[in-house]
């Protein structure tokens, strides 16, 4: 079945950088596009960015420029690198595959930017 396990948040100071990754098994990873949604407190989810099969990206206006999106089909893992962050970047970040226009996500993982 479908898995996307997340990892790499955490709590970063304004300014900092960190990096996201998605592990992805139990599908075809090479020939689907993948994307990246955050959710904020009281919030709703957002796109954040997407990578297409070919490599092609996109970016919420928030994030251009600061965030860049990644994949290794090698190792079937899709990548978000942040940098300049900000208290606003503050959410829980997901990890997205759609397949036959049904959602798969993984379980998130929490981003705080404090001092």
């Amino acid at each position: 079945q479908v898995q996307l396990v997340e990892s790499g948040g955490g709590l970063v100071q304004p300014g900092g950088s960190m990096r996201l990754s998605c592990a992805a098994s139990g599908f075809t990873f090479n020939i689907v596009a993948m994307r990246w949604y955050r959710q904020a407190p009281g919030k709703e989810r957002e796109l954040v960015a997407t990578i297409t099969s070919t490599g092609g990206r996109n970016y919420a206006d928030s994030v251009r420029g600061r965030f860049t999106i990644s994949r290794d089909n090698a190792k079937n893992t899709v990548y978000l690198q942040m940098n300049g962050l900000k208290y606003e970047d503050t959410a829980v970040y997901y990890c997205n595959m759609r397949q036959r226009d049904y959602d798969y996500w993984g379980q998130g993982t929490q981003v705080t930017v404090s001092s």
